[in-house]
């Protein structure tokens, strides 16, 4: 199975002030050792990183049942250590992070400014498709498309929608997303992300432009 990434961005709301500032305070601190997980930590130390991280991000799904947010970092971290670890039990973190990405956007379909849409597009093109697993490219287009229409300059939309152009071989469209998402406005309080995704996306980009090229 392929690496399995997701995004991370927190625009977080509710109605409770000292309850959503708790959720807030919890969910920053996921986020950040997420980041520090997925590109900071070294590669024999990862599959203990992300197992710890899986229980304390279940342990706070758990405490706000009503809430989208804990459910989408649940996924991404769920989808991530698919990615990272494979083995025989991916494709069942695979397919828990994609229930739980739907039932978040039942509750809020806007949730983290469209990151369950950008997250549940990554899974089904990453994904095997039939008989293996779920995937399947027309509802990762569907999926993406409408991350972009909630956050358009967003920096992991438009990343995962330009790799996702990358891997159906539309090289005109990924450079596009890919320079797009290059040129997104850094977000202050995630450094470690911002530089991990950089990195990606210009692994992306020298792809997707020597494929353009070759084809001249």
């Amino acid at each position: 199975m392929k690496r399995l990434q997701s995004i991370f961005l927190l625009a977080l709301m509710g109605f409770c002030p000292t309850l959503q500032a708790g959720l807030n305070t919890d969910l920053l601190a996921v986020q950040k050792q997420w980041a520090q997980a997925n590109y900071a930590t070294p590669e024999k130390e990862q599959e203990q990183a992300f197992e710890t991280l899986v229980s304390q991000a279940r342990k706070l799904a758990e405490q706000y049942p009503d809430s989208a947010e804990p459910r989408v970092w649940l996924a991404i971290v769920l989808s991530t250590d698919a990615g990272v670890n494979g083995g025989l039990g991916a494709l069942g973190k695979a397919k828990e992070a994609r229930r739980l990405l739907e039932s978040a956007l039942q509750i809020d379909a806007t949730v983290l400014d469209g990151s369950a849409y950008t997250s549940l597009g990554s899974l089904y093109y990453q994904v095997p498709g039939w008989p293996i697993g779920f995937g399947d490219d027309a509802k990762a287009e569907t999926n993406l498309k409408k991350a972009l229409a909630i956050n358009p300059d967003g920096i992991d939309p438009n990343y995962f929608y330009g790799d996702f152009m990358l891997e159906q071989d539309n090289y005109t469209e990924a450079v596009r997303y890919l320079e797009k998402a290059n040129a997104a406005a850094p977000r202050p309080d995630r450094p470690l992300a911002d530089l991990g995704r950089k990195r990606e996306i210009s692994a992306k980009l020298a792809q997707a432009r020597s494929k353009l090229q070759a084809r001249k």
